[in-house]
């Protein structure tokens, strides 16, 4: 990247009636965080989306959302729960062509029992009827993502193998399927579990990589706390950023919103972003 690159952040709705100024002054990245809630999405979650599309009159930056997962698995072997999961999917989906986003975030079915656990089988047999389910979950949810112009993006959460949903996104040959890191999940799988820094999540995902949760955290916990608080190196991961070209969204997800500011203070003191 020549340029610093110019960083986004999540949030709701209500959030950004309080940095609409940050978000809107030179278009950042915006991922909204209202429509994962399951509640909303069986109600009237079109006067949220109202709202937030009054608040954002004018905005020509990247919008997306973040899709419903509480409770949710894309790779269930249950076949009534990869029903509910396919409808919730839809569900987000339809909020994301209403509010003309282009991107919604999805969770990664893998946990740290599937590393250990999902080639203990003849032929790779558990780890092809994950792959089974996600498929029969997120086909048509693929197709009508494509429909819209929404790509989706797998987020890694529990994680080992920086490889696996790349392996994953790339299994549905669609535009419509992406990849997306979240630094403090990657530094916890690494920390706490053994598994690569998350520089190197980055370069293994490569130009598959579409979308980035910054967070800053201690390797232990999922803290999401600022940049600069935790013990994540920012350096190499921005370096591994700079070595694609795929322009993912840099989306600060922090618990308290109060800190995006000065986490982008700090990383633009850094040399790294602005």
């Amino acid at each position: 990247m020549t340029d610093l690159p110019l960083l986004g952040a999540a949030m709701t709705t209500a959030t950004l009636e309080t940095l609409q100024d940050f978000i809107l002054e030179e278009n950042r990245d915006l991922e909204v965080q209202d429509f994962f809630d399951c509640d909303l999405l069986n109600g009237d979650w079109k006067s949220v989306a109202d709202k937030t599309r009054s608040l954002l009159t004018g905005y020509t930056g990247r919008l997306g959302i973040h899709g419903p997962f509480w409770g949710l698995n894309i790779a269930s072997p249950d076949t009534e729960m990869r029903e509910m999961n396919k409808r919730k999917h839809l569900q987000g989906i339809e909020v994301a062509e209403y509010l003309g986003a282009t991107q919604m975030v999805i969770h990664s079915p893998y946990s740290t029992w599937s590393y250990n656990n999902l080639d203990n089988g003849p032929k790779r047999m558990d780890y092809d009827r994950l792959l089974e389910n996600c498929h029969d979950t997120m086909d048509d949810v693929v197709k009508r993502a494509e429909d819209c112009g929404v790509t989706m993006v797998i987020e890694n959460i529990e994680d080992m193998d920086p490889d696996i949903r790349c392996a994953l996104a790339t299994s549905f040959n669609s535009s419509a399927m992406a990849v997306s890191i979240d630094t403090g999940h990657a530094h916890y799988a690494h920390g706490t579990n053994g598994a690569p820094p998350v520089d190197y999540y980055v370069r293994r995902a490569a130009n598959q990589l579409e979308h980035i949760h910054l967070q800053d955290a201690d390797g232990y916990a999922d803290r999401h706390w600022a940049i600069g608080e935790g013990t994540i190196r920012w350096a190499a991961v921005f370096r591994a950023l700079g070595e694609f070209t795929s322009n993912p969204r840099l989306i600060l997800e922090l618990r308290d919103k109060t800190g995006i500011l000065p986490s982008v203070a700090y990383l633009k003191s850094l040399g790294l972003g602005r």
